[in-house]
Parts: structure tokens; sequence; C-alpha cells
């Protein structure tokens, strides 16, 4: 496994969850899901991660 992708990640409560599982796993995530269906996946960018975690 070289990457993760995850999905319904719509809420801060859920959105910690991608630092646990990183550092479980030691597994990067490459995309995240913001809607329904495939044309809804983005590149993930940690940085403006955090930065929408911490503005909630």
């Amino acid at each position: 496994i070289t990457g993760l992708v995850l999905t319904k990640l719509d809420g801060t409560a859920k959105g910690g969850i991608v630092v646990g599982i990183t550092g479980r796993l030691g597994v990067p995530v490459k995309l995240i899901g913001i809607g329904e269906g495939v044309e809804d996946l983005r590149d993930f960018d940690p940085h403006a991660f955090v930065e929408a975690l911490l503005a909630e």
C-alpha cells in the first residue's frame, strides 16, 4: 500500500481520524472525498486540512 483514500470527512470529529490512521499505518493519505462521487476526490493537502480543522 502506497497511499490511502479517505471519504466522508465532512466533520471535524471525523477529520481527526486522519492523524491516527497515518500514524498507525505509516502510509500517507493521497486523496480525500468531499462529496458523493468519484469526481469529488481531491488531492490531500495536509496543511490545508489542518487549517480547516483548527478553524472550526
